[in-house]
């Protein structure tokens, strides 16, 4: 057994874990974490998908030793009901979360591509999500949904300038 100490969403967590436990049974079990969803519990799905120090990763691959120290973001860390995160908000208002399983590690792809890349093309937005399956939407809303938040982030920071 070893002591942790993880942040998650900005918020300081101390547990204790078995050497072999992973991310996301930790996450979810012992620290409430819910919007981390265990699919596949063999990295091919990708609705475990967290930001660890700002990379997405499946946190079903992922040791919670591996996080000791380290920064875990969900989409609860990306924004809140009332100021929600662009990506959020894409996803909404284009359709892009029906039942809504993928959502969370589908989001938290598309925030680590265009943390990498400002103005990927739809290619490139399709590549970023590869490791993230849907078996609702057909990946066009969501392709729309990131492509659309996207060109507001880089509308918004043309603006700023």
């Amino acid at each position: 057994m070893q002591d942790i100490e993880i942040k998650v969403n900005g918020r300081p967590m101390r547990t204790t874990v078995a050497v072999d436990e992973t991310l996301v049974d930790v996450l979810r079990q012992r620290l409430g974490v819910v919007e981390v969803k265990n699919g596949c519990g063999q990295g091919d799905c990708g609705a475990c998908t967290v930001l660890l120090d700002g990379e997405a990763v499946n946190s079903c691959l992922t040791l919670a030793v591996q996080a000791d120290g380290r920064q875990v973001t969900t989409t609860r860390g990306l924004g809140t009901a009332e100021d929600p995160h662009p990506l959020q908000t894409a996803f909404i208002e284009h359709g892009a979360v029906q039942c809504g399983f993928c959502s969370s590690g589908m989001i938290l792809s598309a925030a680590s591509l265009l943390q990498q890349n400002a103005a990927p093309t739809r290619d490139e937005i399709r590549e970023g999500i590869s490791g993230n399956l849907c078996r609702c939407t057909g990946y066009t809303k969501i392709v729309d949904a990131i492509d659309e938040a996207a060109k507001a982030g880089s509308s918004e920071e043309r603006s700023a300038r």
